[in-house]
């Protein structure tokens, strides 16, 4: 394997990897928060790559108003997520099996919105940027680093409301125990809220990196949605941290797989390796050895 060729493979990855980063962190936070798999999170991609596209195509705005109307699409599918279906729920013993019931219910009724209002035929996303940088022998379009770039950005702010701000602070103590966060003054419902709409806005810019390359289709969420599933059970559900590590990794890996072994490989390569850390580490690498349900 020559210079060139890895430089290649390493340019993909991350680029794969970052996608699946945006993604998978906000499926993974939901999990932490709530202790809900939210099944939908394929349907917010879409929509909010196809709120860019509005935005961008039919309406003839910038970039950065494209991506802000992605964002707050994702933001407000999230909330309404919260008070339409999970706050009913969040008391019920069944809680776990009832919400993702709801939210398969959810993800039919966001890809049907999309076929309604878009049509079936597929569309090529707008937000593109034209040019690339040649490293050694190697052209990397600008659209990866601009995605890589985005992902970065994203993952540190995200990082930096969950550790630095009050509201991070309050995610972190419901998450740990609900009852004394609610004895502390803290709003539960309101933080939950505020994670689905959090989770929904990473969606969101998620289908849109997504789109920029694959193009835009109605049911475009659902591969994106299973493997930040797999990037979730491999890094632990509920760990945010450990979940942009494995994204990188997990891309990487699919990239290498993809030149070695063809690309009808890559996602294989993924499920084997669920398999393997399944059987070594049934909590996930960075998984915890007990995880309560809040």
């Amino acid at each position: 394997m020559t210079l060139d060729i890895l430089t290649q493979i390493i340019a993909s990855g991350l680029t794969l990897g970052a996608m699946y980063a945006v993604s998978t962190v906000g499926l993974s936070l939901v999990w932490g928060s709530l202790g809900m798999l939210n099944l939908a999170h394929g349907g917010l991609m879409a929509f909010g790559g196809y709120s860019a596209y509005y935005a961008m195509g039919a309406l003839g705005l910038p970039l950065p108003a494209g991506l802000l109307a992605a964002i707050l699409m994702g933001g407000l599918l999230g909330a309404l997520t919260y008070h339409g279906a999970v706050r009913f729920m969040l008391r019920q013993k069944a809680f776990e099996t009832n919400v993702v019931i709801a939210t398969v219910g959810l993800a039919f009724v966001l890809e049907n919105a999309v076929l309604k209002l878009f049509g079936a035929q597929a569309q090529r996303q707008p937000l593109q940027v034209e040019g690339a940088i040649q490293v050694g022998n190697v052209v990397v379009p600008l659209q990866n680093i601009l995605i890589l770039a985005t992902a970065l950005l994203l993952m540190l702010l995200v990082a930096l409301l969950l550790k630095k701000s009050r509201i991070g602070r309050a995610v972190r103590a419901t998450a740990m125990n609900r009852e004394a966060a609610q004895l502390m003054g803290v709003r539960v419902g309101q933080i939950y809220a505020l994670v689905l709409m959090l989770a929904g806005a990473l969606a969101a810019v998620s289908g849109v990196m997504i789109s920029s390359l694959t193009g835009l289709s109605p049911g475009m969420g659902a591969d994106p949605m299973l493997k930040a599933f797999i990037i979730c059970v491999v890094a632990g559900l509920g760990n945010v941290y450990g979940a942009v590590s494995a994204a990188l990794a997990l891309g990487l890996i699919e990239a290498l797989a993809q030149f070695v072994l063809g690309v009808r490989f890559g996602f294989a390569t993924l499920l084997l390796i669920v398999i393997v850390v399944l059987i070594w580490r049934p909590n996930g690498l960075f998984g915890r050895q007990q995880v309560t349900r809040l």
